[in-house]
């Protein structure tokens, strides 16, 4: 029987509890499917995160010989690992800067982490922020205040703030911003701000573009509320089983709990339907 040709053909995935499970570690059956797609069916296959370029690296080399750029800063920008450069980015316009410092006037606790194209600012650090970089050994840079974070490409920025503040401080800064800023829920504590033209979705049509691969042949797969836009703009998304309703109702397909496998279940289902 003849071998599919897929090579017209974008899946992406999401890492943290889709290619990873629960553990933070990619399941045997993920990586063999992932290979048989990329090289014995031809299809591009790459990662989308809130992740930096530095935090998701060792994740995209622990791919099966992947060369497809992949999505970072839950969309600001697109990296190539290959040419170690980044090839698209889509920055946080300058407005944001001035939100941000009244902000941190405002509220004494708050702490905030700005997500350039190559570095992380933290300003003000105390403990949440400083936690999240030690977790993934981030290399960041302390500021005092937002004047000393340069000017420029900044992809995102999270809010690191108290669980019983975090309400609060996300209506005074929405109360601040127009629409050219949009704002993601990412745990009890963070949540980012980013350009309102900002996510996944459209992150993944311009690597497609880039790519030449037709809309009609992108899939994605993610497993939460900040893959929820790309899942809504692919033309095949797919979810874990332990995803939220609410984002199973956009899916296509229904894959297996992430722990199992649902990266290769939904490949087994794109070469058994098209």
């Amino acid at each position: 029987m003849k071998t599919k040709d897929y090579s017209d053909w974008l899946v992406v995935s999401d890492i943290d509890g889709t290619l990873n499970n629960k553990l933070r570690r990619t399941p045997k059956v993920n990586t063999a499917a992932i290979d048989r797609f990329v090289h014995s069916l031809g299809g591009s296959f790459t990662l989308a995160s809130a992740r930096n370029v530095q935090s998701l690296r060792p994740h995209y080399m622990n791919l099966p010989d992947v060369k497809t750029p992949a999505v970072v800063l839950n969309g600001a920008g697109i990296y190539d690992f290959t040419e170690e450069k980044m090839i698209w980015f889509n920055a946080i316009p300058s407005s944001g800067r001035e939100i941000i410092r009244k902000a941190m006037e405002r509220f004494s606790s708050l702490e905030v982490g700005v997500f350039t194209d190559d570095m992380i600012y933290l300003v003000r650090p105390k403990f949440m922020s400083v936690c999240m970089m030690a977790m993934d050994s981030l290399e960041h840079r302390r500021c005092d205040s937002i004047e000393q974070v340069p000017e420029g490409r900044w992809g995102k920025v999270i809010f690191y703030c108290l669980p019983n503040l975090k309400k609060k401080i996300k209506k005074y800064v929405m109360s601040l911003s127009g629409d050219d800023v949009a704002y993601i829920d990412t745990s009890v504590v963070s949540f980012d701000m980013v350009s309102s033209t900002t996510h996944k979705g459209n992150a993944v049509l311009a690597l497609a573009e880039i790519l030449g691969i037709p809309e009609k042949n992108i899939g994605a797969i993610g497993d939460y509320y900040n893959d929820l836009d790309m899942l809504k703009t692919v033309s095949h998304p797919a979810c874990c089983k332990q995803a939220p309703e609410d984002i199973h109702k956009v899916c296509e397909f229904h894959a297996c709990h992430c722990n199992e496998g649902a990266v290769a279940d939904f490949l087994k289902y794109i070469e058994e339907n098209y």
